[in-house]
This record gives structure tokens, C-alpha cells and sequence, in this order.
């Protein structure tokens, strides 16, 4: 018996507490802030959403879809240009062919391989390295050329 009184007691308590914090209660706010300071802080909320966020999220959205073109271009892929236009395709078609370009970016290019006996392109990434390649042979070719003219010269010369 003993143990129901206090059960009940129990239960008359923690009613009491729920009427009287009813009681007590005040009223509820929507924000922390009121009058001017609300319409300054909803103000910087809308331009927010409105102008930055969507700038951000187009950013985003370039950034994740030329990822399959920098990857093909570290990985030395072969068909670097033609997933670089994929991707470039899946930018005006919302994004529907950039799983490929992704897919594509990460394969292993077998028939290059067979054809070439290689998977890599070696070109790619090394345009400046070529060119100045390119100076040094056409420097050694137009010394060349000096010396041969000077050989022609110097048989007529005799004759």
C-alpha cells in the first residue's frame, strides 16, 4: 500500500508542475531578434539565398564536372580531349553524361594499348617542354644549314 501512495503522490507532483508551467509560461517567439533588426537580418538572409548560394552551387556544379577531364589529363589518358568535350556536352545536357566522363576517365584504354604499346599519352601536359625542344633543333638546324651553304660556297669557289 505503502508503495501505490507514493506512485500517486508522484503523479500529483509532476501534474501540478505541467498546470503550473502552463501557468507560468510566456509567450512564444519566432526569432531572437525584433522589429528593424529582424527586417535587417531577413534581409541579409534573402540576398544570400537569392544571389549567393545559386553563384556557389553553379560554381559546384563546374567544379564536380570537370573533374573527369583533370583526372584523364593527371593520368596521361589518351582520349584526354574527347572526355574534356564530354564533360564540356554533360555541362549543357544538366549532368546526364558526366557519370561517363567519370567512368571513362578512370578506364584503362586497351585497344591504345595494343595499338601503340602503351596506355598513356605522353604528349599531354608537356606542350612547353616540346617547344622548347623545338628552339633547340631548329638552332642546330640552322647551324647546320650555315655550315652546308659554307661547304657549297667554298666549292664553287674552287672551281
Amino acid at each position: 500500500m505503502n508503495l501505490r501512495y507514493r506512485r500517486n503522490q508522484r503523479s500529483a507532483v509532476a501534474a501540478l508542475f505541467f498546470v503550473l508551467s502552463l501557468a507560468v509560461a510566456s509567450p512564444a517567439r519566432a526569432s531572437l531578434f525584433h522589429g528593424e533588426t529582424l527586417d535587417a537580418v531577413a534581409n541579409g538572409i534573402s540576398w544570400v539565398v537569392i544571389v549567393i548560394a545559386p553563384v556557389i552551387g553553379l560554381v559546384v556544379f563546374w567544379l564536380v564536372h570537370i573533374l573527369p577531364e583533370k583526372i584523364a589529363e593527371k593520368k596521361k589518358h589518351p582520349q584526354a580531349h574527347a572526355i574534356q568535350c564530354l564533360c564540356l556536352l554533360s555541362l549543357c545536357f544538366g549532368g546526364l553524361l558526366w557519370p561517363i566522363a567519370w567512368l571513362w576517365a578512370y578506364t584503362k584504354p586497351v585497344l591504345h594499348k595494343m595499338a601503340y604499346g602503351t596506355d598513356v599519352d605522353e604528349s599531354l601536359g608537356h606542350h612547353n617542354a616540346e617547344a622548347v625542344n623545338h628552339e633547340g633543333d631548329v638552332a642546330t638546324l640552322r647551324a647546320r644549314i650555315a655550315q652546308l651553304e659554307n661547304q657549297i660556297t667554298s666549292g664553287k669557289g674552287k672551281a
